[in-house]
């Protein structure tokens, strides 16, 4: 596995505008909080008389990807992704339509990255390397 200063040099290179670094700081955390709604979305199963949401799924297998990085990546993401869940259950439980609010704000939020991509001159990260949905928020966090 590649070591997190490695993605972290390949993801900084084609976010160096400070403009597009902006934008990321809303959007990229912005995005993992509408996957995590649309995961929730998927209809739960039960297994063994439990009923399992895929986003706990979700959840273990990028957390273990970040524990694999480091310790304190992981630390910090399992706060980031267990608040978003929260944030996600507590709207279902509201009973807002999870499913068409993460796809319309993550509609909102990959036009403002292209808008972020045009200002820098680059292709978006993701073409290359769809981990980089992951290192983003990893980013995001490190650059505060």
């Amino acid at each position: 596995m590649r070591e997190l200063s490695c993605w972290l040099d390949e993801y900084s290179s084609s976010h160096q505008n400070p403009i597009n670094q902006k934008i990321h700081k809303v959007t990229v955390p912005g995005i993992f909080v509408c996957i995590v709604g649309l995961i929730w979305s998927i209809p739960p199963v039960q297994l063994l008389g439990v009923t399992l949401n895929w986003v706990w799924v979700f959840n273990i297998l990028v957390l273990v990807f970040y524990f694999r990085l480091s310790l304190s990546v992981f630390i910090l993401m399992l706060g980031f992704t267990l608040a978003s869940t929260a944030f996600i259950w507590s709207l279902s439980i509201l009973i807002f339509p999870i499913f068409h609010l993460s796809l319309s704000f993550l509609s909102f939020f990959w036009l403002a990255q292209f808008v972020g991509y045009k200002v820098e001159g680059h292709i978006p990260s993701l073409s290359t390397r769809s981990l980089f949905l992951l290192i983003g928020p990893i980013w995001v966090f490190n650059k505060n």
